[in-house]
């Protein structure tokens, strides 16, 4: 397995990570056992870094992570949680929050639900806006001098929230949605990050499922699953953002590779710094995303590809319009929350 390193004080990881999030949460049921089956061949096939968030079902992430890394298979993982988000008992939202007392509050659970006295990388879900980023991160810090976290992690922060948290302690990475689709992290957020040497975990590099080649107009959606009501899998929207993947189908089927794996090994050839996360919940979905390893895309092959899905032109925002509120990353572009 190709490894890069996660900025210039982060840990080596393998070239993908898995993103465990919907195996469950937010994409409706999944099938537990197939669950730890996809992160044990996550392991076996050499990928070492594993996300989850402790929202995720509620700690059922967690728990299911300590069940796959059971028969001494932590040291084989780095595993990077966000914490802050907060829910209510039917699964809702409640906002985030990101005081020092909660920050060290979560990280006990999340260690109890790991059965692990350290986490690799731990990170605000999202910026609480009503407590400075100086004081999470500066509580994130005093749990690595105590040696229950290794690196310090962001999700979804500005340009400025990065620089304010850099101030404070070494940042690793930044978690952020990065794709064909997603592209607004390249005009501020991503030449900041390179300037202080932290890297990039890039989620919803297939645009949870759109950039798989396996969406249709007619897929019924599962109970729970959030995509039903995002903007990009609805209406009109949804039918531009298919004649995209169309677009790129046809330059995966000359190569002889599968929408998905170009889409992955598009990701990947954005630098050295970048670590795609690849949300597969299943075996088969798993080994599809590592074929995108062997795929070495020529000059040739991004200017086709950036032809068929130029910068700006998925249809929709990448959440509904409260959730896009709520990101950090998203403050000052194009001169309000929520541009796309």
């Amino acid at each position: 397995m190709i490894t890069r390193l996660l900025g210039t004080t982060g840990p080596r990881v393998s070239v993908l990570g898995l993103g465990c999030m919907g195996m469950s949460d937010l994409y409706g049921p999944a099938d537990e056992a197939e669950s730890v089956a996809t992160i044990h061949a996550a392991l076996d096939a050499g990928i070492t870094l594993l996300d989850t968030g402790d929202f995720y079902g509620m700690g059922h992430n967690e728990l299911l992570i300590h069940e796959a890394l059971r028969g001494g298979r932590r040291e084989q993982a780095v595993i990077s949680v966000k914490f802050g988000a907060l829910r209510d008992p039917d699964g809702g939202w409640a906002g985030n929050d990101g005081r020092p007392a909660a920050v060290k509050n979560f990280l006990a659970y999340t260690l109890r639900r790991l059965r692990t006295d350290y986490v690799d990388i731990y990170r605000p879900a999202r910026i609480d806006p009503n407590v400075p980023i100086e004081d999470t991160i500066g509580a994130i810090a005093d749990m690595v001098k105590a040696g229950h976290v290794r690196h310090i992690g962001l999700s979804e922060a500005s340009a400025d929230t990065i620089r304010r948290a850099a101030a404070v302690h070494p940042i690793s990475d930044l978690q952020i949605e990065y794709s064909l689709l997603s592209r607004g992290i390249e005009d501020e957020i991503l030449p900041t990050c390179r300037e202080l040497g932290i890297g990039v975990t890039a989620y919803g590099v297939l645009s949870r499922g759109l950039l798989s080649g396996h969406w249709s107009k007619d897929r019924a959606y599962a109970q729970g699953d959030f995509r039903s009501f995002s903007p990009r899998f609805n209406g009109d929207n949804l039918d531009r953002n298919l004649s995209l993947v169309e677009a790129l189908r046809a330059i995966a089927e000359a190569r002889g590779v599968t929408v998905a794996q170009i889409a992955v090994a598009w990701a990947l050839s954005r630098g050295q710094d970048i670590v795609p996360l690849v949300g597969a919940r299943r075996r088969d979905r798993l080994a599809e995303a590592l074929g995108a390893l062997e795929l070495k895309l020529t000059a040739e092959d991004l200017v086709q590809i950036e032809r068929a899905i130029p910068a700006g032109a998925a249809a929709g925002e990448r959440y509904a319009t409260p959730m896009m509120a709520e990101l950090d990353s998203e403050r000052g572009r194009s001169g309000e929350v929520g541009a796309v």
